[in-house]
Parts: structure tokens; sequence; C-alpha cells
């Protein structure tokens, strides 16, 4: 199977797929080997040929472009791999970051295989890798989902389905909805729960936001609007949330439990109950209703 096994620098590039890793906010963060290989290639893949011929003109690369983006790959990577079948160098590349890691190359890079053709990963910058070691989050175990869901319905749902996960939970975000997936996350997760905002990492504005739901989400409401690519980071459940809440049974199932055992009315149980679980009376309301 041809791949590029010679030394570094040494003979010409062999056909095939490379998957280059190209900076996700500094110019600067892109290897040697990633800038020799669009160099040499015989045609460089974009998401945006326009965004990508910005870094092309940095390292002075002068190959050829083509588009290749989510509203043309049915047919485009067809045509890619017509062309590698007959020994194209093909360098694929996204506006930032690791192409098919939320981003499009995915069909590209499995016809390819399914051509037999050689496909090379060019390592480099990761976002949600970036912001996980940055994080202060445990790292030993995690899991990378991509964009949560824009559905409010479907991504309470994903929040719901990782409460009690053992490991770091990582996500991508749109600024404009990350405010509302905070809100879910402090009603659904606990305001206690330990997340991180990454935002506009390696750019000039980078920045960490790190704590307790509740406080990250009352600092981003501060501010107003936010701007920026966003990681979003959620911790795993602390041993302290398990004491409160063991088994992590529902708001409604907690408020009848501490009336049958405390002798409560709805609306005391319900008090204590938003106290024990980190959230606000109304936000432990809201549960309590959509549950009846």
């Amino acid at each position: 199977m041809a791949a590029e096994t010679r030394a570094e620098g040494v003979g010409a590039l062999a056909p095939g797929l490379y998957i280059v890793a190209t900076p996700i906010g500094n110019l600067e963060d892109i290897t040697l080997r990633a800038v020799r290989v669009m160099k040499e290639a015989d045609l460089i893949a974009c998401e945006d040929t326009r965004q990508t011929q910005k870094l092309l003109n940095h390292y002075g690369i002068t190959t050829r472009t083509t588009s290749y983006h989510e509203h043309n790959e049915m047919t485009r990577a067809a045509e890619l791999v017509i062309e590698l079948e007959q020994g194209a160098r093909i360098a694929l590349v996204t506006d930032a970051g690791m192409p098919g890691i939320s981003d499009p190359g995915f069909r590209l890079i499995s016809l390819a295989i399914r051509h037999h053709v050689p496909v090379v990963p060019i390592p480099g910058a990761s976002a949600f890798l970036s912001a996980l070691v940055a994080s202060g989050l445990p790292t030993d175990s995690f899991r990378f989902s991509g964009f949560l869901p824009a559905k409010v319905g479907q991504r309470r749902q994903v929040l719901e389905s990782i409460r009690e996960s053992p490991r770091t939970q990582v996500f991508y975000e749109a600024p404009h909805r990350v405010e509302e997936a905070l809100e879910d996350i402090v009603e659904i997760l606990g305001g206690e729960r330990h997340v991180v905002i990454a935002r506009e990492v390696s750019k000039i504005h980078e920045e960490f936001l790190r704590g307790h739901a509740r406080d990250v989400l009352e600092t981003l409401k501060a501010r107003g609007d936010i701007k920026g690519e966003i990681t979003l980071l959620i911790g795993k459940m602390e041993a302290t949330e398990q004491k409160a809440s063991p088994s992590r049974v529902s708001v409604r199932q907690r408020v009848e439990q501490v009336m049958a055992e405390e002798k409560l009315d709805e609306k005391a149980a319900l008090k204590r109950v938003a106290k024990e679980m980190g959230m606000s009376k109304s936000e432990a309301y809201r549960e309590l209703q959509r549950s009846k």
C-alpha cells in the first residue's frame, strides 16, 4: 500500500489523499509537513477557496485550488476520486482545523478508501483538543460530540443522556445559542456542575471561562452579545452531586419523596429540592410541570 513513508523532506510526495490540518486562528499553528504537502500537492480541495487562499499567500503556496464543501461534496468527491485513481496528489483542507471533524471531508475520505486510494492524515491544530487540555477538567476520559443540537428538545435530550457520565463532555456551540445551552445545563445537570467556555481558541481574543454552570451563565448574561468560536466543556458528576441526589431522580420524584418524608406541602418541598439540585425555584417548577 502506497503511503508517505519516506524521511521528511526527501523525495517526491506520493500519490494519494492528504488530510491536512490548518490553523484554527494563529497562522503559525501549522506544521512544516503540512506546508510542504500543500506545496507539493497537485491540487488543494478547500472548504472555502477564498479563506484558504489567505493561508496559501502567507506561506507562498501556489498550488491550484478547488472548492469542496457541504453543498457540492456529493458530486465533487466522485470527481476528486477519479483524479486520485489516476495518480493525483490531493490535499484536503477546511477553513480551520482538521477536515472531517465537524467539517466537510468524511464523504471524500470514505470514498477514497473504498477505491483503495491511500489516505494520509497530516496532524495539526484542533479546537476541541486545545480547549480540553487547557480547560482544567479531567482529560483521562472524555467524549467529543460535535455541535449540540440547535433544537431545544433535542439539546435537552443530549444533556439528560450525559447527566451521570463518568467522563468530560466536549461540544461545539454557536455563540448565539451558548447562553440557552447553559440555562439547560443548569436546569438539567445542576448549577454546581463544572463547565468551561473556551472562546476564540488560538485567536487574539482567546478566553476561558471556568467555574460552576450557574456562575458562568451569570457572567455570559452580564455581557450581552457573545461572539466568536465556542467550545463548551462539561465536567463529570462530582461525588458531592451524587450525594445530593444519589439516584438522580427527577424533580417530581424528589418533591414527592420530600413531601412524604418531611410532611411538607408541594411549594415547600419544591423549594427544598431546587436548592438540593442546584437550580432556581422557577427552573425546578418548570421541570415539575413538564413531568405532570
